[in-house]
């Protein structure tokens, strides 16, 4: 008995990086074979199964990273999030250094008042 399709959110599925690059290398060999751009992506994710906009998304990309389009890289973007998640631990250490020198400032000047 097959197996029903659930209802709802439809699934999502991670691809490797050797997926992704494999899909990449097949996009831009039928371009240089067929001197087209047109419906190559198209062409690529329905032979391997994939979505259109994931294997559209990918070279773009590529092709950011490789400096042949304009955009920020990879790399720059990871590079972003990084500072970004140190500028939230930065601020939450903030946080708590400032409440504690409030409460035992707060705390001193009950002591000396006594």
């Amino acid at each position: 008995m097959p197996k029903e399709k659930a209802i709802g959110k439809p699934t999502t599925r991670r691809y490797s990086s050797e997926e992704k690059a494999a899909a990449v290398r097949m996009v831009r060999t039928l371009r240089a074979e067929l001197g087209v751009t047109q419906g190559t992506v198209q062409r690529v994710a329905s032979q391997l199964g994939y979505g259109v906009e994931s294997v559209r998304t990918w070279v773009k990309q590529a092709d950011i990273d490789d400096g042949v389009a304009p955009g920020v890289t990879s790399s720059e973007a990871a590079r972003v999030r990084e500072l970004e998640q140190e500028v939230r631990e930065l601020r939450r250490a903030n946080e708590i250094l400032k409440r504690a020198a409030s409460f035992f400032g707060a705390e001193l000047d009950r002591q000396h008042r006594k």
